[in-house]
C-alpha cells in the first residue's frame, strides 16, 4: 500500500496547506478553472485538493478501497503517474465542458481518479479480460461499452455539487487503461 498512503499523504498534506492559506483567503490556489493557462499548477494541485472535510475523508476512504487493489499490479511511478494524469485530464474535461454549457466552475477532488482506479480495476482483471476476447468486439465497440459503463457508474453516484463529467471522464480513462493492461508491471 506504499504508492496508496503517499497518495493520502500528497493529499492530507494539500489539505493542511489549503486549511492555512484558507485563513488568508488564498485556499483558491488549488482549484482547477478556466482559461487553465492561468493557473497551470492547478492541474496537478486540483486532484490532491479538496472542498472541505468531509470529501477529502470520503475520497480518501475510496483510494483506500481500490488504490491496494491496482497498486499491487504496477510500480509506484505508474501508480502516482495514472492517479495525476487521470485526475488533471477529468479535471480539465469537468471545466472545459462545463464553461461550454454554462458558467464554468472551479473543480477539486482526486475523485476523477478514484473513478479511473476502479475502471482500470474493473477492465482490467482476468475476468474482463476472457469476456472480450470472446465476445470479440471491435474496438469502437468496445469503447462505446466503456463510455455506457462509465455514465452508469457517474449515475449511481450522482449527488448535488458533484464533478460528473469528472467522474464519467475518469473512468471512462480507467476502463479503457484496464483493457489494454497500461499499468500492469509484468
Amino acid at each position: 500500500m506504499r504508492a496508496t498512503l503517499e497518495t493520502l499523504g500528497i493529499t492530507l498534506l494539500v489539505g493542511a496547506v489549503q486549511s492555512v492559506l484558507g485563513v488568508v483567503g488564498l485556499a483558491g490556489l488549488f482549484a482547477l478553472s478556466t482559461p487553465l493557462s492561468v493557473a497551470p499548477w492547478t492541474l496537478v494541485t486540483s486532484v490532491y485538493a479538496h472542498g472541505s472535510v468531509s470529501h477529502l475523508v470520503a475520497n480518501g476512504v475510496g483510494l483506500l478501497l481500490v488504490g491496494p487493489l491496482v497498486e499491487r499490479r504496477t510500480t509506484r511511478a505508474r501508480f502516482h503517474a495514472f492517479v495525476v494524469t487521470t485526475g488533471a485530464l477529468a479535471g480539465v474535461t469537468q471545466v472545459v465542458l462545463s464553461g461550454i454549457l454554462g458558467p464554468s466552475a472551479a473543480v477539486l477532488g482526486i475523485s476523477g481518479a478514484l473513478f479511473a482506479l476502479g475502471g482500470y480495476l474493473l477492465a482490467g482483471n482476468v475476468v474482463s479480460a476472457t469476456l472480450f476476447d470472446r465476445l470479440r468486439l471491435s474496438p469502437r465497440v468496445q469503447l462505446l461499452l466503456f463510455g455506457l459503463v462509465a455514465v452508469v457508474l457517474t449515475a449511481t453516484t450522482a449527488a448535488p455539487g458533484v464533478a460528473l463529467v469528472a467522474h464519467a471522464t475518469g473512468a471512462f480513462c480507467g476502463l479503457v487503461a484496464g483493457r489494454v493492461s497500461l499499468l500492469d508491471a509484468r
